[in-house]
């Protein structure tokens, strides 16, 4: 098995070698730790696997500062207006990152507790050191698979090289390696993963799709929903991609009735498919709230969209916080000349997803590093910026020229964005509401420089004391937000 392994590793590109190097290089910066969003998430599997019930008491005592301010009162018992009818906690944080956690976690619960027959001490709790490590880089594996994913799709399209600068820059250039690395517990680089799997195999797919393929194609699409309810807008694609076939079929000189019958029987599998896959969260919501259909998130939606905001203001707009998507979704137009479906997909599914985080109360992500909500889009990112170094690269006509460029523009982008990361990370600007933009490009080149050093090594040798010291500032920062006690 080694022998196969190592021999399918040297057949690989030099461009994929690379991304696998990257992803080894960059696992030291992963972060075990449970925090905020995340707590709700890990909960699930924590509760099923150790307790044998979503009883999610001892994880929100357990919890971080700020995630516990709100829900656990100053004698260690859990304010009574934290459960729902059903007498269970709230807990309105999607079940899909469990579920793609415990192929993870429950062998390393195996380990534990045979470990524990041996006198070793270590807690069978799910929290202890071996279970937050296996989540930890179980998160990352999934970010990175994510990746692998769209640079696979992006080939589809561009060179090699500008799938991988693609791959690269919107892998360090946006608000992913917050949530890959510094933030695991949370849902969004699981959300890349699905996403990205659901699209590259519809991709694979669309040329001819058998029932069985159809089937798969919706139990992607139930797991992406289970991860995360906004990948919702994402299922506009294979609506549309079948509404497309239908009027296609029915505008010919003679309409193909049995073609649309087959096509109408293999939607209905999908939707079966994406149902079944979908029944871990009904199930849950039944539990929790008494109602398979109540998503625990009534409340949180405003009449009146955020359109400019979203996407333009200093309180994590999605362009101007991580700018290197601006030439991603320039990409999105530009593949019109290369896929005129795909680009319509694409942009009507973006749109739809936009429109969604508009219209929520909280669109800035709170205390969100950009505006994370988009995470989930990153392979539709990595497709578009390909495509436009492709474009750019034909228009310059000379290619090594572009390369030079592409590569060193996209380069400043990552430097930019990690020293931002810093800032945000290190309290240098606020994790919430706006910031000041001139406070923050002066800390770009006077305080993050002197501090990074000092700071990184903090983090690889002292991470624990490091983070205490990160919750004990963003409790203070989240103090004086007071009437919002809600975490992320």
């Amino acid at each position: 098995m080694p022998e196969t392994i190592l021999n399918k590793l040297r057949t690989l590109s030099a461009y994929r070698k690379a991304l696998l190097l990257l992803f080894l290089l960059s696992l030291p910066m992963v972060n075990p730790w449970v925090r905020g969003d995340g707590v709700g998430y890990y909960a699930y599997l924590r509760s099923l696997l150790i307790e044998h019930r979503l009883d999610f008491a001892n994880d929100w005592r357990s919890a971080n500062e700020s995630f516990v301010m709100g829900r656990v009162l100053a004698t260690g018992e859990i304010d009574p207006k934290q459960y729902t009818p059903t007498g269970h906690l709230e807990n309105h944080f999607t079940v899909g990152p469990s579920m793609l956690w415990a192929p993870f976690i429950v062998p390393v619960h195996g380990v534990v507790l045979t470990l524990q027959r041996f006198g070793v001490n270590v807690k069978a709790n799910g929290f202890s050191r071996p279970y937050i490590v296996a989540m930890a880089l179980a998160t990352a594996l999934y970010g990175f698979l994510g990746l692998w994913l769209s640079f696979n799709l992006a080939c589809a399209y561009c060179p090699e090289r500008w799938a991988f600068l693609a791959t690269v820059g919107v892998w360090f250039g946006s608000s992913l390696p917050v949530y890959m690395y510094f933030n695991p517990s949370w849902s969004h680089a699981h959300s890349v993963f699905v996403v990205a799997l659901f699209l590259w195999y519809w991709h694979r797919t669309r040329q001819g799709r058998t029932p069985a393929q159809w089937a798969i194609l919706g139990l992607l699409s139930g797991l992406m929903l289970d991860v995360y309810y906004l990948n919702i807008a994402v299922l506009l694609i294979p609506f549309l991609e079948s509404m497309r076939q239908y009027a296609k079929k029915w505008r010919s000189s003679e309409p193909d009735w049995d073609a649309m019958g087959r096509l109408f029987k293999a939607n209905v599998v999908y939707c079966f498919a994406l149902v079944a896959a979908f029944l871990p969260t009904l199930i849950t919501r039944r539990v929790i709230y008494g109602n398979p259909f109540d998503l625990g998130y009534s409340g949180e939606w405003s009449s009146r969209p955020a359109l400019l905001q979203v996407l333009f203001s200093s309180d994590h707009g999605l362009l101007t916080w991580t700018p290197i998507l601006i030439p991603a979704i320039l990409g999105w137009f530009l593949l019109r000349k290369h896929d005129r479906e795909l680009a319509g997909y694409l942009f009507i599914a973006s749109l739809a997803f936009y429109v969604l985080v508009t219209l929520h109360v909280n669109w800035d992500g709170l205390s969100s590093f950009g505006n994370r909500f988009f995470i989930s889009l990153t392979p539709f990112f990595v497709l578009g910026l390909a495509v436009s170094f492709r474009e750019f690269a034909d228009l310059v006509k000379k290619h090594q020229r572009a390369w030079v460029t592409a590569t060193s523009v996209t380069s400043l982008f990552i430097l930019w964005n990690l020293g931002f990361i810093f800032q945000w990370g290190t309290h240098l600007v606020p994790a919430r509401g706006p910031i000041s933009w001139k406070q923050m490009v002066h800390n770009q080149f006077t305080r993050v420089p002197r501090q990074v050093l000092t700071d990184l090594k903090a983090y690889a040798l002292n991470r624990t004391a490091l983070m205490q010291e990160i919750e004990r500032e963003d409790v203070e920062q989240l103090k004086k937000h007071q009437g919002d006690y809600r975490t992320e």
